[in-house]
């Protein structure tokens, strides 16, 4: 018979993997925005969100916080890396007011985990106490970093269009909540559970609003693109002409 603690391993590492793709799903929107020059209409606040989650998660996995954590710990260092590679990338390709956001927003993050830790470490004296204190931490900012979306949700139903809600981001966050949710009840890890199962309603309410308006968002871009077409055969007949009348011309 399987152990609890091998059972647990095994849950974690498959954590480990889905949260890697996880943080891999944003690849595809970044790829695009650098080929384009520009983020559009892309919003900074899940990576912003996102970043700050994953410093309190590797705060949370530290030896001295809660020992035994080490599946929690490397995968939310690895995501301290990813999100600061999107952020970059988001910070190059924006405007002004988007800098200033994303300026402001990590600013904030850096002075809030700095003095959480220093408090955590200072004033609790007990792996109990600290995870307590650091556990509701994460449980607060895993909600936050699910719940970001809604900017965009908000803008799927207004627009009718998932253009700028990627399936993919939406699907390994449901993945990764199921996935978690399972590591925590095997041996039970309240702060782990809660936004975990949090994460499973706010991903499938992602993608129930992808399945709802996926064929009027094919339909909106196909308008679009045919208006673009239209509008580039329009400019070559102009142009060819101006092209005749300066050829004719004395």
């Amino acid at each position: 018979m399987v152990s609890t603690d091998a059972a647990r391993m095994t849950v974690g590492v498959l954590g480990n993997i889905v949260s890697f793709f996880l943080l891999l799903s944003p690849l595809p929107t970044f790829v695009q925005i650098w080929k384009k020059g520009s983020v559009e209409d892309y919003s900074p606040a899940p990576y912003l969100a996102t970043l700050l989650n994953c410093m309190v998660w590797t705060l949370y996995g530290l030896p001295m916080v809660h020992p035994h954590s080490t599946l929690v710990l490397t995968i939310e260092g690895t995501g301290i890396a990813f999100e600061l590679m999107y952020i970059i990338i988001f910070f190059v390709f924006s405007d002004r007011k988007n800098r200033i956001i994303i300026l402001l927003g990590l600013l904030v993050e850096l002075i809030f985990i700095s003095v959480a830790t220093s408090l955590v470490l200072t004033l609790s004296h007990s792996h109990k106490e600290r995870s307590l204190f650091v556990g509701i931490i994460c449980i607060l900012f895993n909600v936050m970093m699910y719940a970001s979306p809604l900017v965009v949700m908000k803008m799927v139903l207004t627009t009718r269009s998932v253009e700028y809600m990627p399936f993919f981001l939406s699907f390994t966050c449901f993945l990764s909540g199921l996935t978690w949710s399972a590591y925590a009840l095997i041996q039970f890890d309240p702060f782990i559970l809660v936004p975990s199962v949090v994460g499973v309603v706010f991903s499938m309410a992602q993608l129930i609003l992808y399945a709802t308006f996926y064929k009027s968002t094919k339909r909106q871009i196909a308008e679009t693109d045919g208006k673009t077409g239209q509008m580039d055969l329009l400019e070559l007949v102009v142009n060819g002409e101006e092209s005749k009348k300066v050829g004719g011309a004395p």
